[in-house]
Parts: structure tokens; C-alpha cells; sequence
């Protein structure tokens, strides 16, 4: 098993309160930042399990998501609906992309 997938779930995880913040405001950004980020964990799940050109489709896809669900807390501070993101929450998605950028290339 990969030792960021435990970051990933941590992650998700302490998405919680800023989702139920965006969700109050704007309940779809606050759905897709759920399927977004949840998207991350199940991708490399699975590529963990994968072989080949597939767990790199896997991981790739969740480097996707990863950014996806950065832009939705990106956006719902721009809107005004959450105030921020706790440093090291951001230093969490950040690892978490610089990894799956390191097992995509």
C-alpha cells in the first residue's frame, strides 16, 4: 500500500468542515469538491491494485481530482463562502499532488 493514501484519507477528511461551509452557500460546488475528492482516494485505490498503462490512468485520474478539489476550495474562497485553508491542510494537497506527479511521469 502507498504511504499517501493514508494522507489522502486524512485529507478528505479534514475536507469535511470546509465542504458543509461550501455547502450552505452553493450545495453544487459543494457536491462536485465531494465526488472530487473522494475520487482521489478510490483512484489510487485502485492503482494500487492496477497493472500497467491502467494504474497510471488510475493515478493520473487522481491527480485530477486532487487539483479539482483544490479549485473547489479555491473558488468558495473567492465567492466568499469558506475564509481560507489552514496551511497545512494546502502543505497536505500538496504532497499529495507532487506524489502522484512522481508516479505519473
Amino acid at each position: 500500500m502507498l504511504r499517501i493514501y493514508g494522507v489522502i484519507l486524512n485529507v478528505v477528511g479534514e475536507l469535511r468542515g470546509v465542504i458543509g461551509d461550501i455547502e450552505r452557500k452553493d450545495p453544487d460546488l459543494a457536491r462536485q469538491m465531494r465526488r472530487a475528492a473522494s475520487s482521489v482516494a478510490l483512484n489510487v485505490s485502485e492503482g494500487m491494485y492496477s497493472r500497467g498503462k491502467n494504474r497510471g490512468a488510475r493515478y493520473h485520474t487522481a491527480m485530477g481530482s486532487m487539483r479539482e478539489t483544490l479549485s473547489c476550495v479555491e473558488v468558495g474562497v473567492a465567492l466568499g463562502y469558506v475564509e481560507g485553508i489552514d496551511s497545512a491542510l494546502l502543505d497536505s494537497i500538496n504532497r499529495i499532488m507532487a506524489t502522484l506527479t512522481k508516479l505519473t511521469a
